[in-house]
């Protein structure tokens, strides 16, 4: 699922006592000036902190302003590093053997999703992707098996890599099978899809102690770490990494910023 954003009272909770320490550490820095450390008595210090206590618990709404501040700019951070991170793995991301493609392989823009079969917010936005893959004929789009929500999803990806190996023009019918379906994916609820759009299972059955099972997910895992995925679905489009089901607009708005500025080649 895509990563838990807490509500502002959650957030105030959380960030309160830490708001309270930078708080006080900057009227402190402000006072100290014009006055030193060493010139506060204990019992000083101790009122200072408790009239910075006061006036926060008499207008909280610092805190919450503050709160947006500090949350805006780890935002910005966070997608500055990412975005350094997207340009050391980006060869290996696009291009990689391991990865389904879909839409049209000799796009202009490439949108990689990283997503889970039993994610219900990667089942919402299956549609988003269609769509966009309808309404786009130069939108390259690559497949990655993330299955961080359990024993379940894990099966179901190594399925969907068997599939990949054996029947990889079936692969998106089956993609959209899974996905569409009913209750927890594991072993069985693929194999079930793949058996519903064509596939021979025993061809599947067969893969079942291949390396490359394994190799496929540790590939995508170690890609998801380099670039501090903390989500399904994430997507990442031009130099962007994008968290969660943003919808159908806000993937349009990414893939129209990276054909504007298209990362440069490495």
């Amino acid at each position: 699922m895509p990563p838990h954003m807490g509500s502002p009272t959650t957030s105030l909770r959380r960030l309160a006592p830490r708001l309270f320490t930078l708080a006080l550490a900057a009227v402190s820095a402000v006072v100290l000036v014009a006055r030193p450390a060493a010139a506060f008595t204990d019992s000083e210090k101790k009122e200072l902190g408790g009239i910075i206590r006061e006036y926060l618990i008499q207008n909280p709404e610092v805190l919450q302003e503050a709160i947006s501040v500090l949350e805006s700019r780890q935002m910005v951070q966070d997608a500055s590093q990412r975005s350094k991170a997207v340009g050391e793995v980006r060869q290996l991301l696009v291009n990689s053997p391991r990865g389904i493609v879909a839409g049209n392989p000799k796009g202009d823009v490439t949108l990689v999703e990283f997503f889970d079969y039993n994610c219900g917010y990667c089942k919402k936005a299956l549609s988003d992707l269609q769509d966009l893959i309808k309404q786009d004929p130069n939108l390259r789009v690559v497949l990655k098996e993330f299955p961080v929500l359990g024993q379940g999803s894990v099966e179901a990806a190594q399925v969907a890599v068997a599939v990949r190996m054996v029947a990889p023009e079936k692969y998106m019918a089956f993609h959209q099978a899974l996905l569409n379906g009913r209750g927890q994916a594991d072993r069985a609820k693929a194999l079930a899809a793949a058996k519903e759009v064509g596939i021979d299972t025993a061809l599947i059955q067969k893969q079942a102690t291949s390396p490359e099972l394994n190799a496929t997910l540790d590939e995508s895992m170690k890609m998801a770490e380099a670039l501090a995925l903390n989500g399904t679905p994430s997507y990442v489009i031009g130099d962007q990494v994008v968290i969660g089901a943003v919808g159908f607009d806000k993937l349009k708005a990414a893939i129209a910023e990276a054909r504007k500025h298209p990362p440069a080649a490495k």
